[in-house]
């Protein structure tokens, strides 16, 4: 369902955003991937209780994230505290599927889509 979101995130962590900075100092884009961060938390949470039967997917895209941007010290502490807040703020409120839920994945995968496209287009060249 949602490739292209990845594929965008990755192309540009891969042309430019993890190469891009030599220290561990605030990167300009740090926020968004906070942020998208956060969504793959929820979005582990609430397709793992929605029975998408996808695993460690969005662990793993997590994971992937992390490994592209190598983040160390402060940063690497905040983009997992994003991916935990994610998945413990929706695990205190959804403890079965429920339309909403299923709402909230659509909405979670869209800002993410539009993260990637976005940091992609700004940085990526």
């Amino acid at each position: 369902m949602p490739k292209p979101f990845f594929a965008a995130l990755m192309i540009a962590l891969t042309l430019g955003l993890g190469s891009a900075r030599a220290q561990d100092a605030a990167a300009p884009f740090d926020g968004e991937l906070q942020r998208m961060s956060e969504i793959l938390g929820t979005l582990h949470y609430l397709r793992g209780i929605c029975g998408s039967n996808e695993g460690a997917k969005w662990r793993n895209e997590m994971q992937a994230l992390v490994d592209a941007e190598t983040p160390s010290g402060d940063r690497r502490t905040r983009m997992i505290a994003g991916f935990n807040r994610g998945y413990n703020g929706f695990q205190q409120t959804y403890r079965t599927c429920t339309p909403a839920a299923g709402i909230a994945i659509r909405r979670y995968i869209e800002e993410g889509s539009k993260i990637s496209r976005d940091l992609t287009a700004r940085y990526a060249n």
